[in-house]
């Protein structure tokens, strides 16, 4: 008998590949897209802003009032913001702080362009945007944590720094040239066109349910989120140490080193390279971070910080630019080795609807000593000579990268994996030798 011909098996479709980016939610890359373009402005506004005030006829000394102005109010309002982020959708804070921002630097760009711009007036408009800041750093911070799931936070959390520091470089570059080329007023009023249309773009957030249930008063709200902030050690010790450090690095980037650029290489197109450097370092690490994920978070992070000192040191020993910019990528480098760790510590140890107002003590603690910080980098350059002003940022920065690993919970604080539980500590028991 003959036998049949076994038909063959039809082959089966290759089952669909999955896409790069599925983890990225609507609401991810509308926000990453948004900072993006606001970043844009941001990276290039401080520049054009110091070289008005020195434009003017200014001193060094009134460059540092002028950036402490703006950080001043920032500082008094975070934790204001930080509880409307958590009682309010996220999206709504986000637009109105944008549009605030947007007004009252157009207002800016119109006096510095008019050559009307007093200091007075520089103060006051500084003040409105580190006030619209304060409104708007706890409500974003809270919705990227939020839109990506924990096992993809690392990767996530990179590409939106590589984003977002993306836009340091063409930004610092940008800004460094057009306050070369045609004065700081375009620059300020580059920046108000592109938080208009991150506002825009933020109106098309998806919106999320306000985290604090409705009834609730705001104090009890900050009480609750204080009490989040001050339990846990590796927090409060971490941002203690920021709020000198960031002092230190805004008077460095703030006031030293426009003067810096001014008096010793070619004034504002080259501090422009030197931050578009800086932006760069930022960038590359980004792409290194998307696969790096160390165990200890934060303690791989505290190294990045021993970075944060060296472009200081660059600008005391009256390097030149090339070694100045080298100084600059440096230091992008540990700011994304930080903060890129410092984000996934955030979303794996801090509850969902306490993000913004744990953000806010954050932001809050980081900037609290930033305005007297900054308003006296003119003084101390007075009393101890700008290069011995510098010395001693760069000395501090290094102490206290140093010191802050004296804390055990800062060494040991471990990243979970999938297979740990919820409930699993996140630190281990034996310190590193």
């Amino acid at each position: 008998m003959q036998s049949r011909p076994q038909s063959r098996p039809q082959s089966q479709p290759p089952p669909p590949h999955p896409r790069r980016f599925a983890w990225a939610s609507r609401n991810f890359r509308i926000q990453t897209a948004a900072t993006v373009i606001s970043g844009l402005g941001n990276a290039g506004a401080p520049i054009a802003t110091a070289f008005a005030v020195i434009g003017n006829g200014g001193s060094t000394t009134e460059v540092g009032y002028v950036t402490a102005a703006r950080l001043l109010p920032t500082v008094l309002l975070l934790v204001i913001g930080g509880a409307l982020a958590d009682r309010l959708p996220r999206h709504h804070v986000m637009v109105a702080a944008n549009l605030f921002s947007g007004l009252s630097q157009a207002v800016l760009a119109a006096l510095v362009l008019g050559g009307h711009a007093q200091l007075w007036q520089l103060l006051v408009l500084s003040a409105a945007g580190g006030a619209g800041y304060a409104l708007y750093a706890p409500a974003a911070e809270g919705m990227i944590l939020k839109s990506v799931p924990q096992e993809h936070a690392a990767r996530a959390f990179s590409v939106f720094r590589m984003g977002q520091n993306a836009s340091q470089i063409g930004g610092a570059a940008l800004g460094g040239a057009l306050t070369a080329a045609v004065g700081p007023g375009w620059v300020l009023a580059l920046d108000a066109v592109c938080f208009l249309i991150a506002a825009a773009l933020r109106f098309f957030l998806e919106a999320e349910a306000a985290p604090v249930a409705a009834g609730t008063s705001m104090l009890r709200e900050l009480r609750e989120g204080w009490r989040e902030f001050a339990s846990r050690r590796w927090l409060w010790v971490v941002v203690l140490q920021f709020s000198v450090l960031v002092a230190c690095v805004g008077a460095v980037e703030s006031v030293y080193g426009p003067v810096v650029a001014k008096e010793r290489l070619g004034g504002a197109r080259d501090w422009g390279l030197a931050m578009a450097a800086y932006g760069v370092g930022l960038v590359v690490t980004g792409l290194l971070m998307v696969r790096w994920q160390p165990r200890r978070i934060l303690l791989v992070g505290n190294w990045g910080v021993f970075l944060f000192g060296v472009p200081a040191l660059a600008l005391a020993m009256a390097a030149p630019l090339p070694v100045l910019a080298a100084a600059m990528f440096l230091s992008g480098v540990g700011v994304t080795v930080f903060g890129v760790n410092w984000m996934v510590a955030l979303q794996q140890e801090i509850p969902a609807e306490m993000f913004s107002r744990v953000c806010a003590y954050d932001h809050l603690g980081s900037l609290s000593l930033a305005p007297l910080g900054i308003a006296l980098a003119g003084p101390a350059a007075d009393t101890l000579g700008l290069s011995g002003a510098l010395w001693a940022c760069a000395l501090i920065s290094l102490l206290l990268s140093a010191a802050v690993l004296l804390e055990p919970e800062v060494r040991r604080l471990a990243r979970r994996t999938a297979t740990d539980s919820p409930a699993a500590p996140a630190t281990e028991p034996a310190p590193i030798p």
